[in-house]
């Protein structure tokens, strides 16, 4: 039996994100791309944009617009965590089930945006990582710092990117912390002779960021242990690295109910 079409819109077309999210609705039999909204362009078509000759749909500037003139089922949001709070709640208001891939949300954002969610009993997924092995590499860490609770991240992402550390570091962090205890690490007495040196702290784990261009999105976690160590790491060598954690999500919002924050909740 032939599967239901699920009707996407997508916001953030011309980011490297959006791009390719783009090109994978259009690519992937069982969706449709409806539109895009973004900050510029509106009344144009896609395929007025240099390098997507071949996607004729209509650009939206207005969210809300976009949601009364199109059939919407889900909509992907690649933009800023200050648009992207804003076009969820709109989607919220007009029944349409939210993708976010942007970090940077804080737990007040997160509260609000699940509350609203349970609510209306729409689904909702935010995530900081849409790369499958990025998810596996937080799943490994977990179950390592068990067995091995001295670690710390090292993050390293291209130099356009806005927030630090990245999401996917802070999210690595919190289900580390579920199985391991605060500790803090290092010698008591250590100082930085260079302030910020030993990274970030969360619960004594350091977390150390790398902003450069040249660099995707690419994260390793370090532990110690008596006469041992231990690497966990990933690397997004090109952007379509996202896009088969960006179709699980648009495939499985539609089953929800609540708002699901990281992939790996999804993913068994």
């Amino acid at each position: 039996m032939a599967q239901n079409k699920i009707n996407v819109i997508i916001a953030g077309p011309r980011g490297k994100m959006g791009r390719e999210a783009v090109h994978m609705v259009k690519n992937t039999e069982h969706f449709h791309l409806s539109a895009v909204v973004d900050s510029k362009n509106g009344g144009k078509m896609l395929s007025d944009i240099d390098d997507m000759p071949m996607i004729n749909v209509p650009i939206y500037e207005d969210m809300e617009l976009c949601f009364q003139e199109n059939k919407c089922d889900v909509l992907v949001d690649l933009t800023t965590p200050e648009v992207g709070r804003k076009h969820m709640e709109i989607a919220f208001n007009y029944g349409v089930r939210p993708v976010v891939g942007t970090t940077g949300f804080t737990d007040a954002d997160l509260e609000e945006l699940s509350k609203t969610a349970e609510e209306k009993k729409i689904g909702a997924i935010i995530a900081p990582n849409f790369a499958i092995g990025a998810i596996l590499m937080m799943k490994f860490s977990q179950m390592a710092a068990k067995y091995m609770p001295e670690v710390e991240i090292i993050e390293q992402h291209h130099d356009q990117k806005l927030d630090a550390p990245s999401g996917t570091a802070v999210k690595t962090a919190q289900l580390i912390a579920e199985v391991r205890k605060a500790n803090q690490q290092g010698h008591p007495q250590e100082e930085e002779t260079i302030k910020g040196a030993r990274g970030g702290d969360f619960e004594g784990m350091r977390i150390h960021s790398v902003r450069l261009p040249g660099l995707v999105a690419h994260q390793e976690v370090l532990f110690g242990g008596e006469g041992q160590t231990l690497k966990i790491r990933h690397d997004s060598i090109n952007r379509t690295s996202f896009m088969p954690g960006v179709k699980l999500a648009v495939e499985t919002v539609m089953k929800l109910d609540l708002l699901v924050y990281g992939l790996e909740n999804i993913i068994e």
